[in-house]
């Protein structure tokens, strides 16, 4: 068969399966039931699309958050103890580890902030280029006790001095010299930084530090990079990173989306559904014109590919508008923060929304496959019609 031939078949397939789509029908309950599959078909597309782009803006605006405010692999006491006390030689020699961009020796502890409106508690975090005369304090946090950049507060460690009548706090006046706002609520609200020299001076650590903070070039390559550390550290230091610390979190994340991808799903079941009796009653109702086709040379593989065509069809239009739709939706809901959230709860203010193509793909793909399967037993019933038994009463 030429080729010619086979895409005059071809269209003149994809025609008719249009026309029987589009036409005014006796029956209007199967105009109404296709309608239903299309609209069933774009609102399973389109809540896919927006499920899965509140589970990657979740997933991406946390992590950015994370790795912008905390270590990327971090050199920790295997067992809390005195700290790390050969910070300096350890630092110098990660510093050339491959990959490694930044190193920072860095002590936090916890401590109390005394303002002028009320106290808060919160953890007070020595790093090498922090202010050395005073203290910068997350926005919340800065907010919440009152203080402006300029004021003067006082910081109260619970590690003080020892006196005849027992321990004692210290209390240390310090400048407000800034506030940072990461994004993050937990980390604005309760942490405040210094130079690494005043908060070994305020938690009485001595010349020590609780961590080695590192960040590397590829985020992706901190398990590997992670393991490398490993191997130089001494046996009471360990190694670790980002995916590692967070690990609750991002699990709990896929499974969320797992789980979110295969309720939404059955969305598309149901359309499928609607598809299968949408032509089941078009091939009850066509018994007469494809027993006329047939008549005038069909073949059966014709007829089988023009009910198929028409699932493919329902299928391909309401996917194109689920996608629409669902993608129109998540600019506009992710632009105007629609979606308010409790930062105390959420750690974010509102709700993201990241939509990525590859969704988009695999979804349109899972959306016409799902509808082409609903085609195949309706499809195979018209081809079993007998044109005889069809046109006897005509």
């Amino acid at each position: 068969m030429s080729q010619a031939r086979v895409s005059t078949i071809a269209v003149f397939e994809l025609f008719v399966a249009r026309r029987y789509l589009t036409a005014k029908r006796k029956q209007a309950m199967v105009s109404v039931i296709t309608v239903i599959s299309v609209a069933g078909v774009a609102a399973g597309v389109m809540a896919l699309i927006v499920a899965l782009a509140i589970n990657n803006g979740f997933r991406q605006t946390l992590q950015g958050l994370l790795l912008g405010a905390t270590a990327h692999v971090s050199v920790l006491e295997k067992q809390p103890g005195s700290g790390i006390e050969n910070w300096r030689e350890l630092s110098a020699k990660l510093r050339g580890v491959a990959g490694v961009t930044q190193v920072a020796p860095v002590v936090y502890g916890s401590v109390f902030y005394s303002g002028p409106m009320q106290s808060s508690g919160g953890i007070l975090k020595g790093i090498p280029d922090g202010a050395t005369e005073g203290i910068t304090m997350g926005s919340k946090l800065a907010r919440s006790t009152g203080m402006m950049p300029g004021a003067r507060i006082t910081v109260i460690s619970p590690q003080g001095e020892l006196t005849p009548f027992g321990p004692r706090p210290s209390y240390f006046p310090m400048r407000v010299a800034g506030t940072f706002e990461t994004g993050f609520y937990d980390l604005d609200a309760t942490w405040a930084t210094t130079s690494l020299a005043n908060a070994q001076k305020v938690l009485a650590t001595g010349d020590v530090v609780n961590s080695i903070e590192l960040k590397v070039a590829d985020i992706q390559q901190a398990p590997q990079i992670a393991a490398t550390i490993q191997a130089l550290l001494p046996k009471d230091l360990a190694a670790t990173h980002w995916m590692e610390q967070n690990r609750p979190l991002l699990s709990a994340l896929k499974t969320e989306r797992v789980v979110t991808t295969i309720t939404i799903s059955l969305i598309e079941l149901i359309a499928a559904l609607n598809i299968l009796i949408t032509l089941t009653m078009m091939v009850m109702e066509k018994n007469r014109d494809i027993a006329i086709l047939v008549s005038m040379g069909a073949t059966v593989r014709q007829i089988r590919r023009i009910f198929m065509a028409q699932g493919i069809l329902i299928g391909v239009v309401g996917t194109a508008i689920g996608l629409v739709l669902g993608y129109l939706l998540c600019y506009l809901a992710g632009n105007g923060h629609w979606i308010t959230l409790d930062e105390q709860v959420y750690a974010l203010g509102y709700l993201p929304f990241e939509p990525r193509w590859v969704d988009g793909i695999w979804v349109s793909l899972a959306a016409i496959g799902v509808s082409f399967v609903a085609t195949l037993y309706p499809a195979y019933n018209a081809a079993r019609v007998a044109p005889a038994e069809a046109l006897r009463y005509e």
